[in-house]
């Protein structure tokens, strides 16, 4: 994430920040930078992430090292920062009692937009989100979906140079996922810099331009998601109904082969998944297939995520 030297400065600047709590480091050493597009920040439950966003929008301060916005030190200058960031929290933060129109209206005045300035922002919020249909009702009357289709519309309110979204899609449906996919893309089209947590590997792979993958308060890698699936593992993936027994029997020749299990699923990262399979079918034996249940597949990002944070990757049984 980090820019070339012919390129401007970072829109997010993070360097060398830590954060402990007493004894506990929940965050060490972390440094990325953060530039136009959808970037990501990954990592399991307890990896630092959620840390890592308070010390960017001022919520909490680092330990030690900076967090700079636009070239701002957080820490010194948050209301500065603040005035220019939009954030989508994990829990929605909306007055239930209210309509979505008038959540809008009211972080608008959070926000000191006059009524000539908020009301066509809220209109175009409406039909970005499609909340049009919606936009009477009180929010304690709507649908998981569209209450967080209208705490991003929140965060979008003050056309915000840095949008941060943590977690957005979580618990949603798949066609609302889909739809909130779509208006991501049109924000990273229209020039946004968004920075976007996720669980889903599958939303990363698709939505970011770089990810960043942290674990135990470090980041293990980062760079463009492509990128990062070439440079750790083999292009092609064979997954395996496999007990271990069986593994030794078939795979004990190949011992160099990164392969990755979880419970009876093993799966082997190779250049040519389809022709590792057939000489593992022909070994096996009991009919034309061998009876040997298998997938193939490109390598994924979540193959990536599993080997770095933390779930085991081994070269041999």
């Amino acid at each position: 994430m980090s820019a070339d030297g012919n390129s401007p400065a970072p829109t997010l600047s993070v360097q060398n920040v830590s954060r402990w709590y007493g004894n506990v480091v929940a965050v060490n050493d972390v440094s990325f930078s953060v530039g136009p597009g959808v970037t990501g920040l990954l990592g399991p439950n307890g990896a630092g992430k959620t840390t890592t966003l308070r010390m960017i929008y001022g919520a909490t301060p680092p330990s030690s090292g900076s967090v700079r916005v636009f070239g701002l030190d957080v820490a010194r200058e948050t209301r500065a920062v603040r005035a220019r960031l939009g954030v989508t929290l994990q829990e929605n933060a909306l007055i239930e009692a209210l309509s979505p129109v008038e959540n809008l209206r009211v972080f608008a005045r959070y926000h000191l937009l006059s009524r000539a300035e908020s009301e066509p922002r809220i209109e175009e919020i409406l039909d970005f989100l499609e909340l049009r249909s919606h936009a009477g009702v009180p929010v304690e009357k709507l649908s998981g979906g569209f209450k967080r289709r209208l705490a991003i519309g929140l965060s979008l309110v003050s056309r915000p140079e840095l949008l941060i979204l943590d977690e957005p899609t979580t618990g949603l449906d798949p066609a609302v996922r889909l739809s909130l996919w779509e208006r991501v893309r049109e924000l990273r089209a229209g020039g946004a810099t968004v920075l976007l947590t996720t669980h889903y590997m599958d939303e990363a792979e698709r939505l970011c331009d770089r990810i960043a993958i942290l674990a135990d308060g470090r980041v293990r890698a980062e760079g463009e998601p492509a990128r990062l699936i070439r440079e750790t593992l083999a292009p092609e993936t064979l997954e395996l109904e496999l007990a271990p027994a069986e593994e030794e029997r078939l795979l004990g020749d190949l011992a160099r082969v990164p392969r990755l299990r979880s419970g009876r699923r093993l799966a082997l990262y190779v250049e040519d998944a389809g022709a590792l399979l057939g000489e593992l079918r022909g070994r096996r034996g009991g009919g034309p297939d061998g009876h040997l249940l298998a997938i193939v597949r490109p390598t994924n990002l979540e193959d990536v995520f599993l080997r770095l944070t933390g779930t085991r990757l081994e070269s041999g049984a």
